[in-house]
């Protein structure tokens, strides 16, 4: 495996992982369930699971091993760069992440980890030659913070549903991968009509996080509301109904566009509405604000950026 932790579609046999072959791993006796649930009695309970970034949400949400989270909005409201912050904070309590982009090749993907991670822009680096040096120096800096951790799955274009199921089974089976990062949904099953292929893609999903432990995280569009201004719902998502009704989270991410030379500083930039939770009783939303020179989203207005290489240390 080369040293950006980035696997390539010739790399390995992937057909191997398409389908289970063990169907026997799965069928046990009540006694080892009944001696689990025995083995677990006086134990503290611990909340499963990583908590999202911000403070003011961490009491109330979970990303937990063995569920599917769905990120929906508009194009253009910045889901990628809120997965990648997540993603990041992930990789700060050492989860192991995998990041499927197929509108984004894995260099440009960590360069804005990067701006993220070290809380500026490298613009600033431009036409000094010390900057060079500078950057070299955070990129090995970051690279050594995410190595064995942040891998990537270099397929660019689109993929067959069959083809990412068997990845996602792989980076599960092989590599141990805790949240893997599916962006998106429309580049695994090509008609956007093809409710059975959608239906069938994420039920394999689901499966796959079970049977695994692992949390899938899957990129998805919205339909285009009649006004951008208006924030969506669990029925504004894209495709077949029963989408929302498989996964076990659903997250919207939508970007205020109302006029920024007019907005107030109490007005926020984007908000995160979390319209469904399985495992969890909270369901409602945040707002956040966008700092651009680090491209974080911050809990209030004003607020610190994170620290991210301070937390990786």
């Amino acid at each position: 495996m080369n040293k950006l932790n980035i696997i390539t579609p010739d790399e390995i046999d992937f057909s191997a992982y398409l389908r289970e072959t063990e169907p026997k791993q799965r069928v046990k006796p009540a006694a080892e369930y009944v001696a689990e649930l025995i083995e677990r009695l006086g134990r503290p309970v611990v909340n499963p699971g990583q908590p999202l970034p911000w403070a003011k949400a961490r009491p109330y949400f979970r990303f937990r091993p063995g569920e599917v989270t769905l990120w929906a909005g508009v194009n253009g409201h910045g889901k990628s760069l809120m997965t990648g912050f997540v993603s990041l904070d992930l990789l700060a309590a050492r989860q192991r992440v995998c990041i499927a982009s197929f509108e984004m090749k894995p260099h440009s993907t960590i360069g804005r980890m990067l701006r993220q991670w070290c809380g500026y822009s490298p613009d600033e680096f431009q036409g000094h030659p010390e900057g060079i040096r500078a950057m070299r120096d955070l990129y090995e800096q970051f690279g050594g913070a995410t190595d064995k951790h942040l891998w990537f799955y270099d397929q660019q274009g689109s993929v067959s549903s069959d083809q990412m199921v068997s990845v996602a089974r792989y980076c599960a089976k092989e590599l141990g991968i805790q949240h893997l990062f599916i962006d998106s949904l429309m580049k695994c099953v090509r008609g956007t009509d093809d409710y059975n292929a959608q239906k069938n893609f994420v039920d394999e999903l689901t499966a796959i996080a079970r049977d695994y432990s692992t949390h899938i995280h899957l990129v998805h569009h919205i339909r285009k509301l009649e006004n951008e201004l208006k924030k969506p719902d669990k029925t504004d998502v894209k495709g077949a109904g029963e989408i929302t009704d498989m996964v076990d989270n659903v997250l919207l991410v939508w970007r205020n566009k109302s006029d920024e030379t007019t907005r107030k500083p109490v007005d926020p930039d984007a908000a995160l509405i979390c319209c469904k939770q399985r495992h969890g009783e909270w369901e409602g939303g945040i707002n956040l604000w966008f700092d651009r020179a680090s491209q974080q989203y911050l809990e209030a207005s004003g607020a610190a950026t994170i620290d991210f290489a301070q937390r990786f240390a």
